[in-house]
């Protein structure tokens, strides 16, 4: 007889199966001889999971959130990232095209972090593009993903480098200023079937990047799955006014990842560095996404607690 108990979390569910003899029962089934299983990091893990020492609060503005399984392995991504610092994750799903309105910022207010994720189509950007300037201009921690860095060099070409109308030529194709345009070696193809770039691809990192010191190294391997590209015509105006390319491919063709020195954490990579994230092995984009957004959050705590402090009148 093997309980299958119910549990709070699901990465309890290892430890309680382990209790009940699965894995050697298992392994006796299978005839496989093993050492005794050493579980004290998952062990540890769980234990973080019940006794935080604190939380940090992430917004998601993506076009998908109605079904929360659809960025499942993104949300995993982010609760290793807080488990690294020992943190409780709080996740708000906000829905992009609610951000399109006038005071969408009472929406965004308060989060410590704010991430865009993939997607598709056109539905939504605009509110996209409202919370990456908010996150931009507000200096709260931003995390584009695949479609929330092409948003994020669509912002800063509109809003910092002044191109009206600045656009991706998926979402208006007769935009003045296809700053994310359709793959080059997609030119003339109508037909989208099957034409993603995919899989694991080299990617090189600008020494002293915020990538670079993540990483711990200068060349890495991602998961992608794209079809549009950051059109290099642009890139010397985009990073005359400050927005730095720190990851590309080893021939110069893609653009990869794109920072903004000097903010707390502004980042945005083509690829999907959640298809990566372990448990035991968090991304280590997401652990230093998390590490600043919890930063934001003792700073703005600090802030408030200070702004309530009795003002003492001398003389």
């Amino acid at each position: 007889m093997i309980t299958a108990k119910d549990v709070e979390s699901i990465y309890e569910v290892p430890l309680t199966f382990s209790q009940e003899g699965v894995d050697r029962l298992a392994l006796r089934y299978l005839h496989i001889e093993t050492p005794e299983p050493d579980l004290s990091k998952w062990s540890d893990l769980v234990r973080r999971c019940y006794n935080p020492v604190d939380e940090v609060s992430i917004a998601i503005a993506g076009k998908y959130v109605e079904y929360e399984d659809s960025y499942k392995s993104l949300k995993e991504a982010l609760v290793h990232g807080a488990l690294a610092h020992n943190l409780k994750l709080t996740v708000t799903w906000i829905e992009a095209e609610g951000l399109e309105e006038p005071g969408y910022e009472e929406q965004l207010r308060g989060f410590d972090g704010i991430l865009v994720p993939g997607g598709f189509g056109k539905r939504g950007i605009e509110g996209m593009l409202n919370a990456i300037r908010y996150a931009r201009e507000r200096q709260v921690p931003y995390f584009g993903i695949c479609l929330g860095m092409q948003t994020a060099c669509i912002e800063y070409a509109r809003n910092v480098c002044g191109l009206a109308g600045a656009n991706s030529s998926e979402f208006d194709p007769a935009t003045p200023h296809r700053v994310i345009y359709k793959l080059r070696e997609l030119t003339g193809v109508e037909e989208m079937g099957g034409t993603m770039r995919l899989g694991a691809w080299t990617c090189l990192l600008e020494p002293g990047s915020v990538a670079a010191k993540a990483y711990g190294k200068t060349e890495i391997s991602e998961r992608h799955r794209h079809r549009y590209e950051f059109n290099r015509e642009y890139e010397a105006l985009l990073t005359g006014a400050g927005l730095n390319i720190t990851g590309t491919t080893p021939d110069g063709t893609y653009v990869e990842i794109v920072e903004i020195p000097g903010h707390p954490f502004f980042l945005g990579c083509q690829f999907h560095p959640e298809f990566k994230s372990k448990p035991l092995e968090p991304h280590p984009l997401f652990v230093n996404f998390i590490k600043a957004s919890y930063a934001n959050r003792v700073k703005s705590k600090r802030a408030v607690a200070s702004a309530e402090l009795p003002k003492v009148v001398v003389g």
